[in-house]
């Protein structure tokens, strides 16, 4: 025998440590699911905290605090089950957990079994790994709860709520974003939905927090397997899809956690059928990188931004992202050219923020630039220019914009890519100069296709600035290809040696030149503590600096 039961995931943007704003927020959606007659509504994992809370964790007052929150939003819950993400307290011990809470009432609580510890992840510095699966029933049909990292376990918690009887496992994410993930994720739950024959509600977090992306794209899978609807990317959604579950034995409704005595269909209006699709890869990256800039802003309670405005690709790129992220009357793009800067440079600033609708402003450099040369000309007596008269041109550029920031309290958005990040092919205290480097994981191969991408929504990045040749204009005739080798051959090896961790032989073997690897390879490794003095930026690649990748910076093993 099967009954009908109508799910509905509360796809939501949390905020690290805003106990009270999180709770409200679910307040609303478990209003809005309950008036939909939803019968389960689930929340992301944590997110009563925020994902990830870090050592926040470490501060009892604060687990104390989401305790005493999770008490107060229990008592708003009435004719409706809610799976909320929360930390739970038992003594010293503290764990990444998932309550179950009908009519007023904590009914049950299920500890994450699995703690990832890899990657952007360090749940073993904090939480203790719980060591029981429990099912729940509601009436006659017997639900499991697992936290995200459980249900990528092929023998784990889901197959073990299974066998106790469950047909439906509701589990709560908070998964972080990059470019293909969520293919990643439906085949886990298509996978794990037919090898255990159970309906999976599988929602995820979405909203950006430091450096990474929660994309949601949460989802809904049948028992045999088939995504049966796909919730919003990049944006909050309150989803919702009724589906048969067959109900329990009686044997193995003894067992269960009683959450209702009774299941009881109650008046459902008509449910529109849809289903969001996963975007095209560059589309999806966009996506990220707008949410993500967005968030990183806000959040942090800046609503304007700046922009070294230069006529190249990068900072246009950077300048349309905030455009849309942020809305135009909330970016400035600032063009401060010196004499190596060519008219065409700043003609294509100035039609990529006409383009844009943002605000253009001009501040001259050389003026400062021959200052700087005379108060250093005593010091510097009898040495040639090199990259230091450069680099003072970068940096005085890097105070202009920190100045506007401090007057007017703009944040400063630095442009660099994930190319030069890597290479140190950036000046620190200069170009590297800001709160926020929206590019920092986007290679310069990936920045062209964003900025025709974007183009292909509506034309604002000029055609001009995607074919030209990239130049830093420090010095005469500069072009980056006197530095860096061509960035379509740059990129694969950078890929090579820093996402996929292969070593300077592995990399020849697969057909790049010696000289040329050595010398990016090289490169790389001598940049690190440039690297850890860039500003924080969007992950959006499987290994993105900081985070991911932390390598130490006095290192002398090559």
């Amino acid at each position: 025998m099967k009954k009908n039961i109508r799910l509905a995931i509360a796809q939501i943007n949390c905020t690290v440590g805003d106990l009270e704003g999180n709770c409200r927020k679910m307040h609303e959606y478990l209003h809005r699911a309950k008036g939909m007659g939803a019968d389960i509504v689930s929340f992301p994992e944590l997110a009563v905290t925020g994902y990830p809370p870090e050592d926040l964790l470490l501060k009892t007052g604060f687990v104390d605090a989401n305790l005493d929150a999770l008490k107060k939003l229990a008592k708003s819950v009435n004719d409706i089950v809610a799976v909320v993400g929360f930390v739970n307290k038992k003594g010293k011990d503290i764990y990444n957990a998932g309550s179950v809470i009908y009519k007023g009432e904590i009914k049950g609580i299920y500890h994450k079994i699995f703690l990832p510890n890899y990657g952007v992840f360090d749940e073993k510095r904090y939480f203790k790994a719980g060591t029981e699966e429990q099912v729940f029933k509601i009436g006659d049909i017997i639900f499991g709860v697992t936290v995200c990292e459980d249900i990528w376990h092929k023998d784990g918690p889901v197959a073990r709520q299974a066998s106790m009887g469950a047909k439906l496992i509701i589990n709560i994410n908070s998964s972080p974003y990059y470019a293909g993930r969520i293919r990643e994720r439906e085949e886990v739950v298509r996978d794990q939905a037919k090898a255990n024959g159970v309906v999976i509600s599988y929602v995820n977090l979405v909203g950006g927090q430091d450096e990474l992306i929660f994309d949601g794209q949460s989802m809904i899978a049948d028992s045999s397997g088939k995504i049966i609807g796909r919730a919003e990317p990049f944006k909050e959604d309150l989803f919702f899809m009724d589906v048969d579950i067959p109900t329990g034995e009686t044997e193995t409704l003894k067992k269960a956690v009683a959450v209702s005595d009774e299941f009881s269909s109650k008046a459902k209006m008509a449910l529109l059928r849809r289903d969001a699709k996963p975007l095209e890869k560059v589309a999806e990256i966009y996506n990220a990188l707008v949410l993500g800039l967005k968030d990183y802003v806000t959040k942090n309670g800046f609503s304007k931004v700046v922009i070294g405005l230069s006529g190249g690709v990068d900072s246009a790129l950077v300048a349309a992202l905030a455009s849309d992220a942020l809305g135009k009357e909330n970016v400035m793009g600032v063009f401060m050219p010196t004499r190596y800067s060519s008219a065409r440079s700043e003609a294509d600033a100035r039609l990529t923020a006409s383009n844009l609708g943002i605000k253009f402003i001009v501040i001259p450099m050389d003026p400062l630039f021959k200052l700087y040369l005379m108060a250093l000309e005593s010091h510097f007596s009898g040495l040639g220019r090199d990259t230091t008269e450069e680099n003072l041109q970068a940096r005085i550029r890097g105070n202009m914009l920190m100045a506007l920031s401090n007057k007017f309290n703009w944040m400063v958005l630095a442009t660099g890519n994930k190319s030069e990040m890597s290479t140190g092919y950036a000046t620190l205290y200069g170009d590297m100069a800001g709160g926020f480097a929206a590019i920092k994981d986007v290679f310069k191969t990936l920045v062209y296709k964003l900025a025709k991408y974007r183009n292909s929504l509506g034309m604002v990045i000029p055609e001009s600035v995607i074919t030209k040749e990239p130049t830093a204009e420090l010095k005469p005739d500069q072009k980056d290809s006197d530095t860096l080798p061509p960035y379509s051959l740059l990129d694969e090896i950078l890929k090579a040696y820093i996402e996929k961790d292969k070593t300077l032989d592995e990399i020849i073997e697969d057909g790049f030149d010696s000289q040329t690897v050595k010398k990016v390879v090289d490169m790389v490794d001598k940049s690190e503590y440039k690297r850890r003095q860039a500003p924080p930026g969007i992950k959006i690649t499987p290994k993105a600096f900081g985070k991911d990748r932390r390598m130490p910076i006095i290192n002398k093993y090559k």
